[in-house]
């Protein structure tokens, strides 16, 4: 799709629900590109099922970059009125036009989507994007940037790049003033099970955790 002017997206809510922060049934996975005078404006928390599944979706084509939609639900904390996104599940992009090196979202991709989330996922929000970069690294390109500017809009949802081969793969995230560096990734929290067992083996990203923790991984 090369028209920015046609939007097939849900309609989103114009401020988040609130409910609390579920950092403390998280691990928290950190990118080297994390610093601490940088302030996105969310969070982003991931369930093991929709990591498992953004992975495999990745593996799927390793000749060619793949992609979909990120859904889950956008939220602020009860407490402290910190912004968060949850990622619970994927929607895998059908219709794409794609090759080694480029991956477009075609109308009849977007229509497709948004049809998969209203009747799968009712009450979902569309929180972002994901798509892979077979043998190229964790980056935006000036053509990913464009599409997470005018497809992805509000300043909450992300773009997940995973790079397959190296098992690397990181969030991008928004900055208050609504810029984006696309070099520079983030890492998110793993929200994980009652066997508090961890499903991330990205290379690229460490943990950030109580030893205790790190001794259950």
């Amino acid at each position: 799709m090369t028209d920015p002017s046609i939007h097939i997206l849900p309609s989103e809510p114009s401020r988040p629900h609130l409910a609390h922060i579920p950092s403390g049934h998280a691990w928290r996975w950190r990118s080297m590109f994390e610093e601490d005078d940088l302030n996105p404006v969310v969070s982003v928390f991931v369930t093991q099922r929709a990591f498992v599944r953004f992975c495999a979706h990745a593996g799927s084509d390793l000749q060619n970059e793949v992609g979909g939609w990120l859904i889950g639900k956008w939220r602020a904390d009860k407490a402290t009125g910190e912004h968060f996104v949850v990622v619970e599940a994927i929607l895998p992009a059908p219709h794409t036009r794609h090759g080694s090196a480029y991956l477009t979202f075609t109308q009849d991709t977007q229509l497709a989507l948004y049809e998969e989330l209203k009747e799968r996922y009712p009450g979902k929000e569309l929180v972002g994007w994901y798509h892979t970069h077979p043998r190229m690294g964790v980056f935006l390109s000036e053509y990913d940037s464009w599409l997470h500017r005018n497809f992805f809009p509000e300043l909450y949802q992300v773009a997940l790049v995973i790079e397959p081969y190296s098992a690397t793969g990181g969030f991008f995230l928004r900055q208050s003033d609504g810029s984006l560096d696309p070099r520079h990734y983030y890492g998110f929290y793993e929200l994980y099970h009652r066997n508090r067992r961890s499903v991330v083996h990205w290379q690229n990203l460490l943990p950030q955790m109580p030893l205790a923790c790190k001794e259950e991984l």
